[in-house]
């Protein structure tokens, strides 16, 4: 019989409704063994978190400020929704223990998984599930740095006793009991360490969107659904600043080698998207996966002839921006050029003095500084047998009229990341993806010779 572990996030928890939802959808699936829950999130726009409101409880409270109020809001979160599903569970000792820790000093990481904790009591309650708190299973040292494998067999010993169980994401504990957060990734990170251990055949990840799409539907209308997606490609994305999971929240599933589906709470039945190590079947002619990209870049070219004769001459480049501390994002080579992208707002205090730090150290023919710069990237697998991909997009590019300041295709042939101003991030995206359609529809064609295409 299938095993799956299911996490909710905030969304899919807001409010008693949305908890109705979660258990029909449980109830449904009898391969439901194991369920991580967040702390409820916004039920409206102008709604807070519960894990903000107890942000801001600690922060009136080490400013020796009132915080009844916070803890009223609070409370009347959880109250109202076991009064409207009648759910029989006193919190009220967990609220006052929550209190004394409070005063006692205890951490913001303690007082921010209270969120998540009375959350899954609640949950538990409802669906008739045990209750296991994550201190007792997600390990870290003392000094904060978690433990994979002694977490992995820690979580396997515990719940097999248990046939059913909800567990609060977020935190575990130290060696002396003390409560510690995930610096990100939060429930989604527990939820795959669960999967992990338990040697689940699939990790659901329930949300409030049906999992991906090619590239953001305010810029391209109209935009498809993404069925599949590989582990590397989604890497990729979330890299280049697409809105998906965090690398470290799929590493353990990934590690195991379990799939991960990102599914929408409000439409179940819609497949979602299936995160794989290798890319399906069904999707192996599909030639771009998704397109992402940020904004917030500076671009530095710097001209020098024969530059790959002059000995030092990159050490002494990346040297300038390493003495301020600021990151190079992306390094491209020429015979006689160099272009560098690093964070606009890690150079607003500098950018002058490393143009004359670059003058000065390189004795560059010429030196060129562009703030306000937007990177695109186009990535997916099927770039790599599919020829003209790179082509097609330079070409489009310039029949569009776009400026490049930058564009570079990796070695393994699976993105093509575009430098161009940030006026021009929608029009890029827009472009790149008309051309990549005309090139082949998304699609590696499966019938006739392959050769690449102008647009």
């Amino acid at each position: 019989m299938t095993l799956k572990v299911a996490k909710f996030g905030g969304t899919s928890l807001a409010d008693d409704i949305q908890l109705v939802k979660i258990k029909n959808i449980i109830d449904d699936d009898e391969s439901i063994k194991y369920v991580v829950v967040s702390a409820p999130g916004k039920r409206f726009k102008a709604d807070n978190k519960v894990t903000d409101l107890l942000y801001g409880l600690k922060a009136q409270h080490d400013s020796n400020l009132p915080y009844d109020q916070i803890l009223d809001i609070i409370k009347s979160r959880f109250d109202v929704v076991m009064m409207h599903l009648g759910i029989r569970l006193d919190l009220s000792g967990e609220y006052e223990e929550m209190i004394k820790n409070l005063e006692n000093g205890a951490s913001k990481d303690y007082i921010a998984s209270r969120g998540e904790y009375l959350n899954a009591l609640l949950t538990a309650e409802y669906l008739g599930y045990d209750f296991v708190d994550a201190k007792d299973l997600v390990l870290f040292d003392e000094r904060g740095r978690f433990l994979e494998e002694e977490t992995n067999d820690n979580i396997r010993e515990v719940l097999s006793q248990h046939e059913h169980a909800v567990i609060p994401g977020f935190y575990g504990s130290r060696p002396d009991g003390r409560i510690k957060t995930f610096s990100r990734g939060g429930s989604d990170i527990t939820g795959a360490i669960v999967a992990r251990a338990v040697g689940a055949d699939l990790y659901e990840n329930w949300t409030d969107v049906s999992g991906f799409m090619i590239t953001d539907p305010r810029i391209v209308p109209n935009a498809r659904h993404i069925e599949n997606i590989t582990y590397r490609e989604l890497r990729e994305l979330s890299h280049m600043g697409a809105s998906v999971l965090h690398e470290d929240a799929i590493y353990p599933a990934r590690k195991a080698g379990i799939p991960i589906v990102i599914k929408n709470t409000e439409l179940p039945a819609h497949p979602g998207t299936l995160i794989t190590e290798e890319i399906a079947e069904i999707n192996k002619e599909r030639i771009v996966t998704g397109f992402a990209g940020r904004k917030g870049y500076s671009l530095f070219s710097v001209r020098k002839k024969a530059i790959d004769q002059d000995k030092g001459f990159y050490r002494k480049l990346t040297g300038v921006f390493e003495d301020r501390d600021v990151r190079i994002v992306h390094l491209l080579t020429g015979e006689d050029s160099a272009v560098l992208i690093v964070p606009q707002n890690e150079i607003e205090e500098s950018k002058l003095d490393i143009i004359d730090d670059l003058e000065d150290q390189l004795k560059a023919d010429n030196i060129e500084f562009f703030e306000d710069v937007a990177l695109v990237a186009a990535v997916g697998e099927g770039m790599r047998k599919i020829p003209g991909v790179y082509e097609c997009v330079l070409d489009s590019l310039t029949a569009a009229g776009i400026e490049t300041g930058m564009i570079y295709q990796g070695l393994r042939r699976t993105n093509i990341i575009v430098a161009v101003l940030a006026s021009e991030y929608d029009r890029t995206i827009r472009t790149i993806y008309k051309a990549l359609e005309k090139h082949g529809g998304m699609k590696r064609r499966s019938t006739g010779k392959r050769k690449p295409r102008k647009v």
